[in-house]
């Protein structure tokens, strides 16, 4: 396993290996650091011309897996502190905004159906042992993003959303050898937001979003892996009128997962996005983290 690196782009959370199989009992901790640039375009509406981000984002990870109703789960707790500087062009005139602080806690609950099967110990090195020529695996999870980040009302760019965001999650994973084919599909509902920039009120349709990925591991905790996402929809209404700003966007990633001893792990990736919408961002990630076992 390793620390995530979720939660980077707005369509999608492109994460390879998050269904994997995990010791019941065991705990991971780590950190890892994101740097962020890219382009975004805003809503006509507000005058923002040639938007350009650079964030920097220092974020931790707990996970701690166990068993429920016979089954092999596992609890996330995701916590991120972020600094960043937005500029472009207001009526011709140069702009920047800058912001520091938290962004918004991410909670996730996942639940193997099939496959995995809750063992600890010489049970689970013994399947694991066992089942490397061809396994599948299917699961389902729900991620809580929680608006506990930082937040304006009168600022347009927040670290915080200031609403609930849930995420129901269903995915499969099949490995034949070394090789792993992982697909997850989910829909991101959110709540309403009452105190969005200077007293309006902003509501937004679901987005579905889907992802998949293709991991070569060639010896326990060292492996390769691309990914590729998708996500539509998720139109904004503000005050009762609809905006045309629905979500279309493409995600692509590499990864590297890189043992440093039997508890210890390194992953570094990058990940892209690019809009086919008039609005939204094209943005270049790059990533680094460590995490514990134990």
């Amino acid at each position: 396993m390793g620390l995530t690196f979720a939660g980077l782009c707005e369509a999608q959370d492109l994460e390879p290996r998050r269904w994997g199989h995990l010791p019941v009992g065991a705990n991971f901790a780590g950190g890892g650091y994101i740097e962020t640039r890219g382009d975004i375009a805003f809503d006509p509406v507000l005058r923002i011309e040639d938007g350009e981000v650079e964030l920097h984002t220092l974020l931790g990870k707990y996970i701690h897996s166990f068993e429920l109703m016979g089954k092999s789960a596992r609890f996330d707790l995701t916590q991120a502190y972020q600094d960043g500087s937005w500029t472009g062009l207001i009526d011709g005139v140069p702009a920047v905004a800058n912001r520091s602080g938290l962004s918004d806690t991410v909670v996730r609950f996942a639940l193997n159906l099939m496959g995995a099967p809750p063992l600890a110990g010489k049970e689970f090195a013994a399947y694991r042992a066992g089942v490397v020529d061809c396994e599948t695996i299917v699961g389902a999870g729900l991620v809580v993003v929680l608006p506990t980040g930082d937040y304006l009302d009168d600022k347009l760019i927040n670290l915080g959303e200031n609403r609930f965001t849930f995420r129901p999650q269903l995915g499969v994973v099949h490995s034949r050898g070394p090789w792993s084919y992982e697909f997850t599909g989910s829909a991101w509902f959110y709540t309403d937001n009452d105190e969005f920039w200077n007293g309006h009120h902003i509501s937004q349709d679901p987005l579905i979003t889907a992802q998949g990925h293709l991991i070569h591991t060639f010896r326990p905790g060292l492996w390769l892996g691309a990914s590729l996402g998708y996500g539509f929809g998720g139109r904004s209404t503000v005050d009762g009128v609809g905006k045309d700003d629905r979500k279309s966007q493409l995600v692509w990633g590499l990864t590297c997962g890189l043992p440093l001893s039997r508890s210890v792990g390194v992953k570094v990736g990058y990940i892209g996005s690019r809009t086919f919408q008039d609005t939204g961002a094209d943005l270049d990630h790059f990533a680094c983290a460590i995490s514990v076992l134990w």
